[in-house]
């Protein structure tokens, strides 16, 4: 099976802009493009094959009818695994939280939600919220959100091109505006809203809040994991540098100058997220030519593949997990 290019589904979320489409050649007769999901099988919007003898159909029917492209380190998720998107918040976004895997189970039926995010690009002195600064009750979690002040107990951090944030279920965050992300999660979109700056939605009322649900799920104390930038390796004619590697998946980003040889095996498939450049996959003897925001899929058990460019991409995979072996 050859890689093939993907076409996302677009998201026009009140706090979205318009960067996707004028910078990264999103399509849309959407005004605002806040999230590009360029990697799904949700059931909220797939992704759609876009090259090949493929062309036109739905990711998810693809997987349906060809499960060995997914390889088999995805054995053991009842379903697509991860969810990949690109975010342009040129406002702020609710502060939230996602629950663990038992508990959205349990209560809404899908995954939970634990997450990578890459800053792709951002305004000088932008800022996100990574959980709290000190340890909190529950009690004062709920008082916080009833008073309004839960914007003084949370850690708001300044970020920088090139910071990685790794969330896992259960952490209070809030992607700041004048962010651009690229995002690697669980095949999940439940999320519980706690505060949202009184903003409404489309029908003039306020958007609706999740506050008991999130009172169930949300870990009241700081995250432990570190944040920020992460080491390079050096790689010959590119730099690589790791950012996730966690039960549900792995990332890693790629500085190509000239070319790489991507190794495939039957464990896993592989996603290509284009960041910045351009280039071409080369997979025997035919080719897929990427630019900045392109999107290719790389099926378990495919040929050895080379990406020939000078380029910014992530590559993201499902690892074999030894915790349940």
């Amino acid at each position: 099976m050859r890689p093939f290019s993907l076409k996302p589904p677009i998201k026009d979320y009140i706090w979205g802009g318009t960067r996707l489409r004028d910078e990264y050649g999103k399509e849309s007769e959407l005004d605002r493009l806040a999230e590009s999901w360029e990697l799904s099988c949700h059931k909220d919007g797939g992704s759609i094959i876009d090259s090949g003898e493929f062309a036109g159909m739905p990711l998810t029917d693809f997987v349906k009818e060809h499960p060995e492209t997914l390889g088999s380190n995805c054995s053991r998720f009842e379903y697509f695994p991860v969810l990949i998107k690109l975010i342009d918040a040129k406002d702020n976004l609710s502060v939230q939280v996602h629950p663990d895997d038992a508990y959205a189970k349990r209560v809404e039926g899908e995954y939970g939600k634990t997450e990578m995010w890459y800053i792709v690009d951002c305004d000088e002195g932008a800022q996100l919220i990574y959980g709290f600064k000190d340890k909190i009750s529950r009690e004062d979690f709920r008082r916080a959100i009833e008073e309004n002040t839960l914007l003084d107990c949370v850690n708001s951090v300044p970020v920088r091109k090139g910071d990685v944030f790794f969330i896992e279920s259960g952490t209070l965050h809030a992607i700041g505006k004048g962010i651009l992300i690229a995002e690697i999660q669980q095949n999940s979109n439940t999320t519980y809203r706690v505060y949202d700056y009184g903003r409404v939605g489309a029908d003039g009322k306020p958007r609706e809040l999740h506050v008991e649900k999130a009172l169930e799920v949300t870990a009241l104390q700081p995250p432990a994991v570190e944040y920020g930038q992460k080491k390079k390796i050096n790689r010959a004619g590119m730099w690589q540098t790791p950012l996730a590697d966690c039960k549900y998946f792995t990332a890693d980003k790629y500085d190509i100058f000239r070319s790489m040889q991507l190794e495939t095996d039957t464990h896993t498939f592989r996603h290509i997220l284009v960041l910045e450049g351009e280039g071409e996959v080369v997979c025997g003897d035919e080719s897929i030519a990427f630019k900045k925001g392109s999107s290719v899929f790389v099926p378990a058990g495919s040929e050895t593949c080379s990406i020939k460019g000078n380029c910014s991409i992530i590559i993201t995979t499902i690892r074999y997990n030894k915790e349940e072996n």
